[in-house]
């Protein structure tokens, strides 16, 4: 007799766990919410049977907050300046298109609760309208969606030129993924200290091109604080989804422009010359200086969602007018062969 299967986790879960990247993070970096916060979601799903029997109240009129983080039975959301510990109210969760997510407004409703620590315990009773949405797929067949972030103005798209190599494909990917979701991109290439002089005019010319295709670019380097104060500039008063190829330097960035954010950073693996991750669940953070960084895992695969082999060309302009250099072509190509497969399988 066939032993049944134990019940697959939600692929929502298993991307933000890091799970779903083409190398997955290192066993000590895994992440851990279902045991550490097993007690703790406990007394939340206690609590939420019995807000279910308080029902009746006026939604329009609780306190709106937003959500900085997501584990996957409760969440984290931040109103009035207080942080709080929340579930999601069943028949809400059952009716929503997806799951809750970094950046969502939401109306919550205090218990009057408290966990051992003392935060408040509150119930996520409404999600407001989104403004924006990343959005991502499990692969290049683009099966499933993977509402990634919520509400974001921009994405600054971190690169490297070396360790690891830049990969414009990914770039161009996620451009797309930003332009889709509403969202501004901004392409920033970071470690230019490592790079030779060849490599520096390659470069150079790829983000003049996507200059005069409207995308802000960057150039940075830490330790010879290369392009700190721009990027400053750049997410000022911005809430900005952080992204990239997995070791580029993205906590190293912001942990060089705000340094009490201390978020996580590794070295690149001598092994396989590929990052290590470091960032397990997307998380939003205050700046200092006016706005917030959502930091995301990195990442290796990024399929498309929403997008078609008929509209792809709304997002390659310049290969529609047939100014695009060889390597925007490529890429151009190469999507559309993933969005035919995607099709056709």
């Amino acid at each position: 007799m066939k032993q049944r299967k134990g019940r697959q986790k939600d692929l929502t879960d298993r991307y933000l766990s890091g799970e779903l990247e083409e190398d997955g993070p290192e066993a000590q970096e895994r992440f851990g919410a279902h045991s550490k916060h097993a007690q703790l979601s406990k007394i939340l799903r206690t609590a939420l049977l019995r807000a279910e029997e308080h029902a009746d109240i006026d939604l329009d009129a609780l306190p709106v907050g937003q959500v900085i983080q997501v584990y996957s039975l409760f969440s984290e959301v931040e109103s009035g300046g207080r942080t709080y510990l929340c579930v999601v109210r069943k028949t809400m969760a059952k009716l929503a298109e997806t799951a809750l997510l970094v950046g969502d407004r939401v109306r919550i409703r205090d218990l009057g609760l408290h966990d051992e620590q003392g935060r408040p315990q509150a119930v996520v009773e409404r999600v407001l309208p989104r403004e924006t949405i990343l959005t991502r797929t499990d692969s290049f067949k683009g099966t499933e969606q993977h509402p990634i972030v919520a509400n974001a103005g921009q994405m600054l798209i971190v690169a490297s030129l070396r360790e690891p190599n830049v990969r414009w494909g990914l770039i161009d990917r996620m451009i797309v993924a930003a332009q889709g979701g509403k969202l501004r991109p901004i392409v920033c290439l970071n470690k230019i200290d490592l790079a030779t002089g060849h490599e520096l005019e390659e470069a150079d010319a790829a983000l003049g091109h996507y200059q005069h295709l409207g995308i802000s670019t960057l150039k940075t380097s830490v330790p010879q604080t290369i392009g700190l104060d721009a990027l400053r500039d750049a997410l000022r008063d911005q809430t900005t989804v952080l992204a990239g190829h997995s070791g580029v330097g993205k906590s190293t960035l912001i942990n060089a422009i705000q340094p009490d954010l201390d978020l996580r950073t590794a070295e690149i693996s001598n092994y396989s010359g590929k990052g290590r991750h470091t960032t397990t669940s997307a998380r939003r953070y205050p700046l200092d200086f006016g706005g917030a960084v959502i930091d995301t895992p990195g990442v290796k695969v990024f399929g498309l969602w929403g997008v078609t082999r008929g509209n792809l060309l709304d997002y390659f302009p310049d290969v529609a007018d047939d100014t695009a250099p060889p390597w925007r072509r490529q890429s151009y190509e190469r999507i559309a062969e993933s969005l035919h497969h995607k099709v056709t399988r």
